[in-house]
């Protein structure tokens, strides 16, 4: 298995000999509106070229329809053809913008060679979490190769732990910015709870993106490392990928 983050949840996944992209946020630096009212976002550009995101890909899975996660620039430059994986109730949007082969995961789908699993989560807590919606994760299986949970906009909760008991993963991938509109309790994960998963799941590596690439997003890689060296998860277990960076497993 290998793992490219390319930007924000935007990565290209190579497993079982295909070659997913998810959560694709294509938009140029400054593009899309704010979200807490700090800068325009993305507040960095792609590291590499649009054509060389697209290039080679099998399938693309989409956590949510939020535009940091599936923007226009992305609805407009992915080949139509492509298998298109997404939540129950985000079928139609992606149908509506031209794709043919769409397929929501209600729990499980069978495709070429692994099984994809939808894994539930909390896009935040109390009158958050009903504003922002709902919002999935997913989990990768296939022969020869490890086990995959894609933990996607959610805080360290009853669901996620319930996943990570299910599926003993090998890799959790998570979104670990801590986004926050002002005054409000972060709707992701923050470095307390990023940490809690890496000490739910002591067989796993975690791998934590969605960091430094929007305006309400307050936690850095940086204080992220710091946090995990001041205490029990060692850096061969949290790993924190820069943009543009292929991890190998």
């Amino acid at each position: 298995m290998q793992l490219q983050l390319i930007r924000n949840a935007t990565m290209k996944v190579r497993y079982a000999d295909r070659m997913l992209l998810t959560d694709p946020m294509l938009a140029a630096k400054g593009t899309l509106g704010s979200f807490a009212g700090a800068a325009k976002n993305p507040t960095v550009e792609l590291p590499l070229h649009s054509r060389q995101i697209l290039q080679d890909l099998d399938g693309v899975v989409i956590s949510h329809d939020h535009p940091d996660h599936y923007d226009k620039e992305a609805a407009s430059l992915l080949p139509r053809d492509l298998t298109m994986f997404c939540q129950p109730g985000d079928e139609d949007r992606l149908a509506g913008d031209g794709f043919a082969d769409v397929r929501p995961v209600g729990h499980f789908q069978e495709w070429e060679g692994m099984t994809i699993t939808r894994a539930e989560g909390r896009h935040g807590t109390g009158r958050m979490q009903q504003m922002m919606g709902d919002v999935s994760g997913f989990v990768f299986q296939a022969g020869g190769e490890p086990t995959v949970y894609w933990a996607g906009d959610t805080v360290w909760c009853e669901l996620v732990q319930q996943t990570i008991r299910e599926f003993s993963p090998d890799i959790i991938v998570t979104h670990s910015c801590g986004a926050a509109f002002p005054e409000q309790e972060p709707i992701v994960m923050d470095c307390r709870q990023t940490l809690a998963v890496a000490e739910a799941a002591p067989q796993a590596v975690v791998v934590a993106v969605h960091m430094e690439a929007l305006d309400h997003c307050w936690v850095t890689r940086n204080m992220l490392r710091r946090k995990a060296d001041q205490g029990s998860i060692g850096r061969s277990r949290l790993l924190i990928p820069e943009d543009g960076e292929i991890l190998a497993f």
